[in-house]
């Protein structure tokens, strides 16, 4: 490890309960007296958290950092101690948030095409009909919690389709993913349990798809293998886990964080459902680029690792050291974003990093805008009086060093009318 700065004054507690509610202060204090700092996690591994726009641009597409954690040089990861919980166990380590170039070209490249614009738009209708008949189910109620009833299913159920999970089975990937979200933030042993079972049934759905292949993503990494792409049998079952830990937690806390944030802000609100009201798509475009950047799902960007000595923001990086990029503070820097605390769902030049940055931007980004457009223009239009049902001091954040995101979001409004035409 090389010798960190000292900060100029105290570093504000981090990682408490009281940081996860608003880790915004904190994180502003680090801009400005430590913005390439040195730290003790909860986990006792110890990291740089990069803090300020520039640097953590800088630090996503420096290839010095390398996601593979054998770089890590007190092989913490082995003990379990950094990234996924149970990945390690579940051989399930070769994914692309795991590896460098050129596996990680290869890997990309693969999958790449499930997720290209045209792609996510012929998705489109299949992602409102879920919308729709999520809301159908608790409408009529007068009462939801947002997270687990609406923000949580919709993703796991997109994302099920487009790997080819078939529908039976779909309610299974539910239980797991909502053990990794309860869990997120305590013992792992929960999360690694349900990612134990997300491997075998994803091994077993390969060999039944080897036999019976179909135009969803998983077939099609297998007819990828089967023409000289040379995807294991493993790489195979990590890509599919990946893409669908990755594909929706993301989503779940950018639904509800941005719901949230749309409840927080009534003018905001008001302001974007009067486009909507008017046909208008373009604010509700810009809406989702800001609320990506206001409190955006993934607080860090996923461990690198120093393959050799380098500098960060006039600071000392020795090989061997992890650096975690703080996405959260990177876009409320007031050096890159004007104003940068105040919700402005209009904002131009929005450059966030909300989905990282260089050849590790998040490949699932253009379906997680489309399931959050959707979500949030339908809620708003179905649901014009929704409402916080508790104090908002009474909300509770996910605890956990990666992602951030609401444990739950009680919310109340009229009772709606269903026709009930609409299913999952």
């Amino acid at each position: 490890m090389s010798c960190p700065m000292e900060p100029s004054g105290p570093v504000p507690a981090m990682f408490t309960w009281e940081f996860a509610t608003d880790p915004y202060p904190a994180y502003g204090w680090l801009r400005e007296n430590s913005p390439v700092h040195w730290t003790t996690l909860p986990s006792g591994v110890e990291a740089w958290l990069v803090t300020r726009y520039g640097d953590a641009r800088q630090a996503l597409a420096d290839q010095r950092l390398s996601k593979n954690p054998a770089h890590h040089d007190e092989r913490a990861h082995a003990k379990g101690k950094t990234g996924i919980p149970g990945e390690r166990k579940a051989e399930l380590m070769t994914h692309l948030l795991n590896i460098d170039p050129p596996d990680h070209t290869r890997l990309r490249r693969l999958v790449a095409k499930a997720f290209t614009p045209r792609t996510v738009a012929e998705f489109a209708p299949r992602v409102q009909e879920l919308t729709d008949a999520l809301i159908d189910r608790f409408a009529a109620g007068g009462e939801a919690d947002l997270i687990h009833e609406f923000a949580f299913p919709l993703p796991i159920y997109a994302i099920c389709d487009l790997l080819g999970v078939p529908r039976e089975d779909q309610d299974d990937f539910r239980d797991w993913a909502g053990m990794m979200i309860r869990h997120g933030g305590g013992p792992r042993g929960g999360v690694a349990r349900s990612v134990k079972k997300m491997r075998g049934y994803l091994l077993e759905l390969i060999h039944r798809k080897r036999e019976e292949t179909g135009e969803d993503l998983i077939s099609g990494l297998i007819r990828a293998s089967d023409h000289g792409e040379h995807l294991s049998e493993n790489e195979a079952a990590a890509m599919a886990f990946i893409l669908l830990f990755a594909g929706f937690e993301t989503t779940v806390n950018l639904i509800g964080n941005g719901m949230y944030a749309l409840l927080r802000h009534p003018e905001q609100r008001a302001r974007l459902a009067a486009s909507l009201a008017a046909g208008e798509t373009e604010l509700l475009d810009t809406a989702v680029e800001e609320l990506l950047r206001y409190d955006g799902p993934v607080e860090l960007a996923t461990w690198r690792f120093a393959t050799r000595p380098l500098s960060i923001g006039g600071q000392d990086i020795a090989a061997g050291d992890p650096v975690l990029v703080v996405l959260a503070s990177a876009d409320r820097d007031p050096d890159r974003f004007p104003d940068p605390d105040v919700l402005d769902l209009g904002r131009r030049d929005n450059q966030h990093l909300g989905y990282g940055h260089g050849i590790h931007y998040c490949l699932g980004a253009p379906l997680a805008r489309l399931e959050a457009r959707t979500a949030l223009a339908t809620l708003l239009r179905r649901l014009p009086d929704l409402r916080l049902a508790v104090d908002p001091a009474d909300l509770r954040w996910r605890g956990g060093l990666i992602m951030r995101g609401l444990r739950t979001l009680p919310v109340e409004f009229t009772p709606a009318v269903t026709d009930g035409t609409s299913k999952l």
